[in-house]
């Protein structure tokens, strides 16, 4: 059993930062970007521009949701937005890429200089980026964890302004105003996961693909991966929406309504639904009992929440945990990967449990998973200005099957 550990670190790499600045509270998201030079500045070029557009695209500004995505050899980043989780999405713009390292095919190991291919998440805005703003991606993700190299993975993959790379994708600083912005407020309207698609390249352009497969044709590696992303590819295409991507024991990803190959029968996917997904899932999840209605949290703390014993404890706590639940996977599943939250009151309880990205048709699991959850004991809660206060809390669990 392996644990995903998302306590501080994880935790600012979302926002960006996690704490208060100069003992001053930030109550939101776009007022906390406020507060450094570069964001500001750009929200004072861009918003009223933004507004303009989305206006004449018969928009909704600010978008609640948006979803980007990359494609390598033509050059290009799509943004995508809707304001609810069953809307289709609709096209806002695309940007030209201006610089690409490395080829084709996807990112295996620290230092090969390439763009990673596959299905990420942004997971920090860097408002003093050394490429003026950047947005962070979520590599290596749980199938680059098994399929790169299991030392030297490489990281920090950024989506940045400067137009000069050695492995990210690089826009110019005009475009990374409006796409930092966007970013921005999509999750100050509390889209926590802004999803990133990295594909080779246009799988409907007759020059791209000819050059794919061209590339491809002698490495059944590279085409059969290109294969699983030219799946995702043709599923938003014909819906408009996110697929619920799989990811088997051996690294392979399997898109919810393509064929299963016999590679994938003898592996068992393990669901990571999309987030469009988060609301038709929870309706399966049994609701939590340890539960405060609490005023609105502050996102930025001075100290963060402390468990007692320290964080290997808590590693122990969160690994007996899985262990307990694992047999209450669905017989089909061998792994799972499940996502839960809570909050740490300011009196040092932790309250609210919730499993926000579980396993499709498990509720039994979830139910069992969050029992156990509130067998937790006390925290010392986060500080704010040396005054406790009530923290939200994100963990990852990876459970494996007895």
């Amino acid at each position: 059993m392996s644990l995903l550990f998302c306590l501080p670190a994880s935790a600012a790499a979302q926002t960006g930062y996690g704490m208060a600045r100069g003992g001053t509270t930030y109550y939101s998201f776009i007022d906390y970007q406020r507060s450094f030079s570069r964001p500001q500045e750009a929200m004072a070029r861009k918003v009223d521009t933004l507004k303009r557009q989305f206006a004449a695209k018969k928009l909704v500004w600010p978008a609640n949701y948006i979803y980007i995505r990359s494609f390598k050899y033509d050059s290009q980043l799509e943004v995508w937005v809707k304001q609810r989780p069953a809307d289709s999405f609709r096209l806002f713009k695309s940007y030209p890429v201006c610089a690409l390292a490395g080829s084709l095919g996807p990112k295996r190991m620290q230092g090969d200089f390439q763009v990673p291919e596959g299905f990420y998440y942004i997971n920090e805005f860097n408002p003093n980026s050394n490429y003026y703003l950047s947005l962070g991606l979520n590599y290596p993700n749980a199938s680059d964890r098994v399929l790169s190299d299991s030392i030297k993975p490489g990281g920090e993959i950024y989506i940045h302004g400067s137009c000069v790379t050695v492995g990210c994708i690089p826009i110019t600083d005009q475009q990374i105003d409006e796409l930092y912005v966007l970013a921005a407020y999509a999750r100050d309207q509390g889209q926590h996961y802004i999803p990133v698609h990295i594909f080779p390249c246009r799988f409907d352009v007759p020059k791209s693909l000819a050059y794919l497969n061209d590339l491809t044709k002698d490495d059944p590696g590279l085409n059969d991966f290109a294969n699983q992303l030219k799946d995702a590819y043709t599923y938003f295409e014909r819906h408009r929406r996110l697929p619920i991507v799989m990811i088997t024991d051996d690294g392979r990803y399997h898109i919810n309504d393509a064929a299963v190959t016999g590679a994938s029968k003898s592996n068992t996917p393990v669901v990571l639904p999309a987030m469009e997904q988060k609301a038709m899932a929870s309706s399966k999840i049994a609701p939590p009992r340890k539960v405060r209605q609490l005023p609105p949290l502050s996102e930025y703390v001075d100290q963060w929440p402390r468990y007692p014993g320290g964080t290997e404890a808590f590693t122990r706590f969160m690994d007996q945990i899985a262990s307990r639940v694992a047999g209450f996977l669905p017989e089909n599943v061998k792994r799972a990967f499940i996502q839960v939250e809570f909050i740490v009151d300011k009196d040092g309880v932790p309250v609210n449990f919730n499993v926000v990205k579980g396993l499709p048709g498990a509720a039994m699991l979830h139910q069992q998973l969050i029992e156990q959850l509130e067998t937790m004991p006390a925290w010392s809660p986060a500080l704010l200005n040396k005054r406790p206060v009530a923290k939200k809390m994100i963990q990852t669990l990876t459970i494996d099957s007895k």
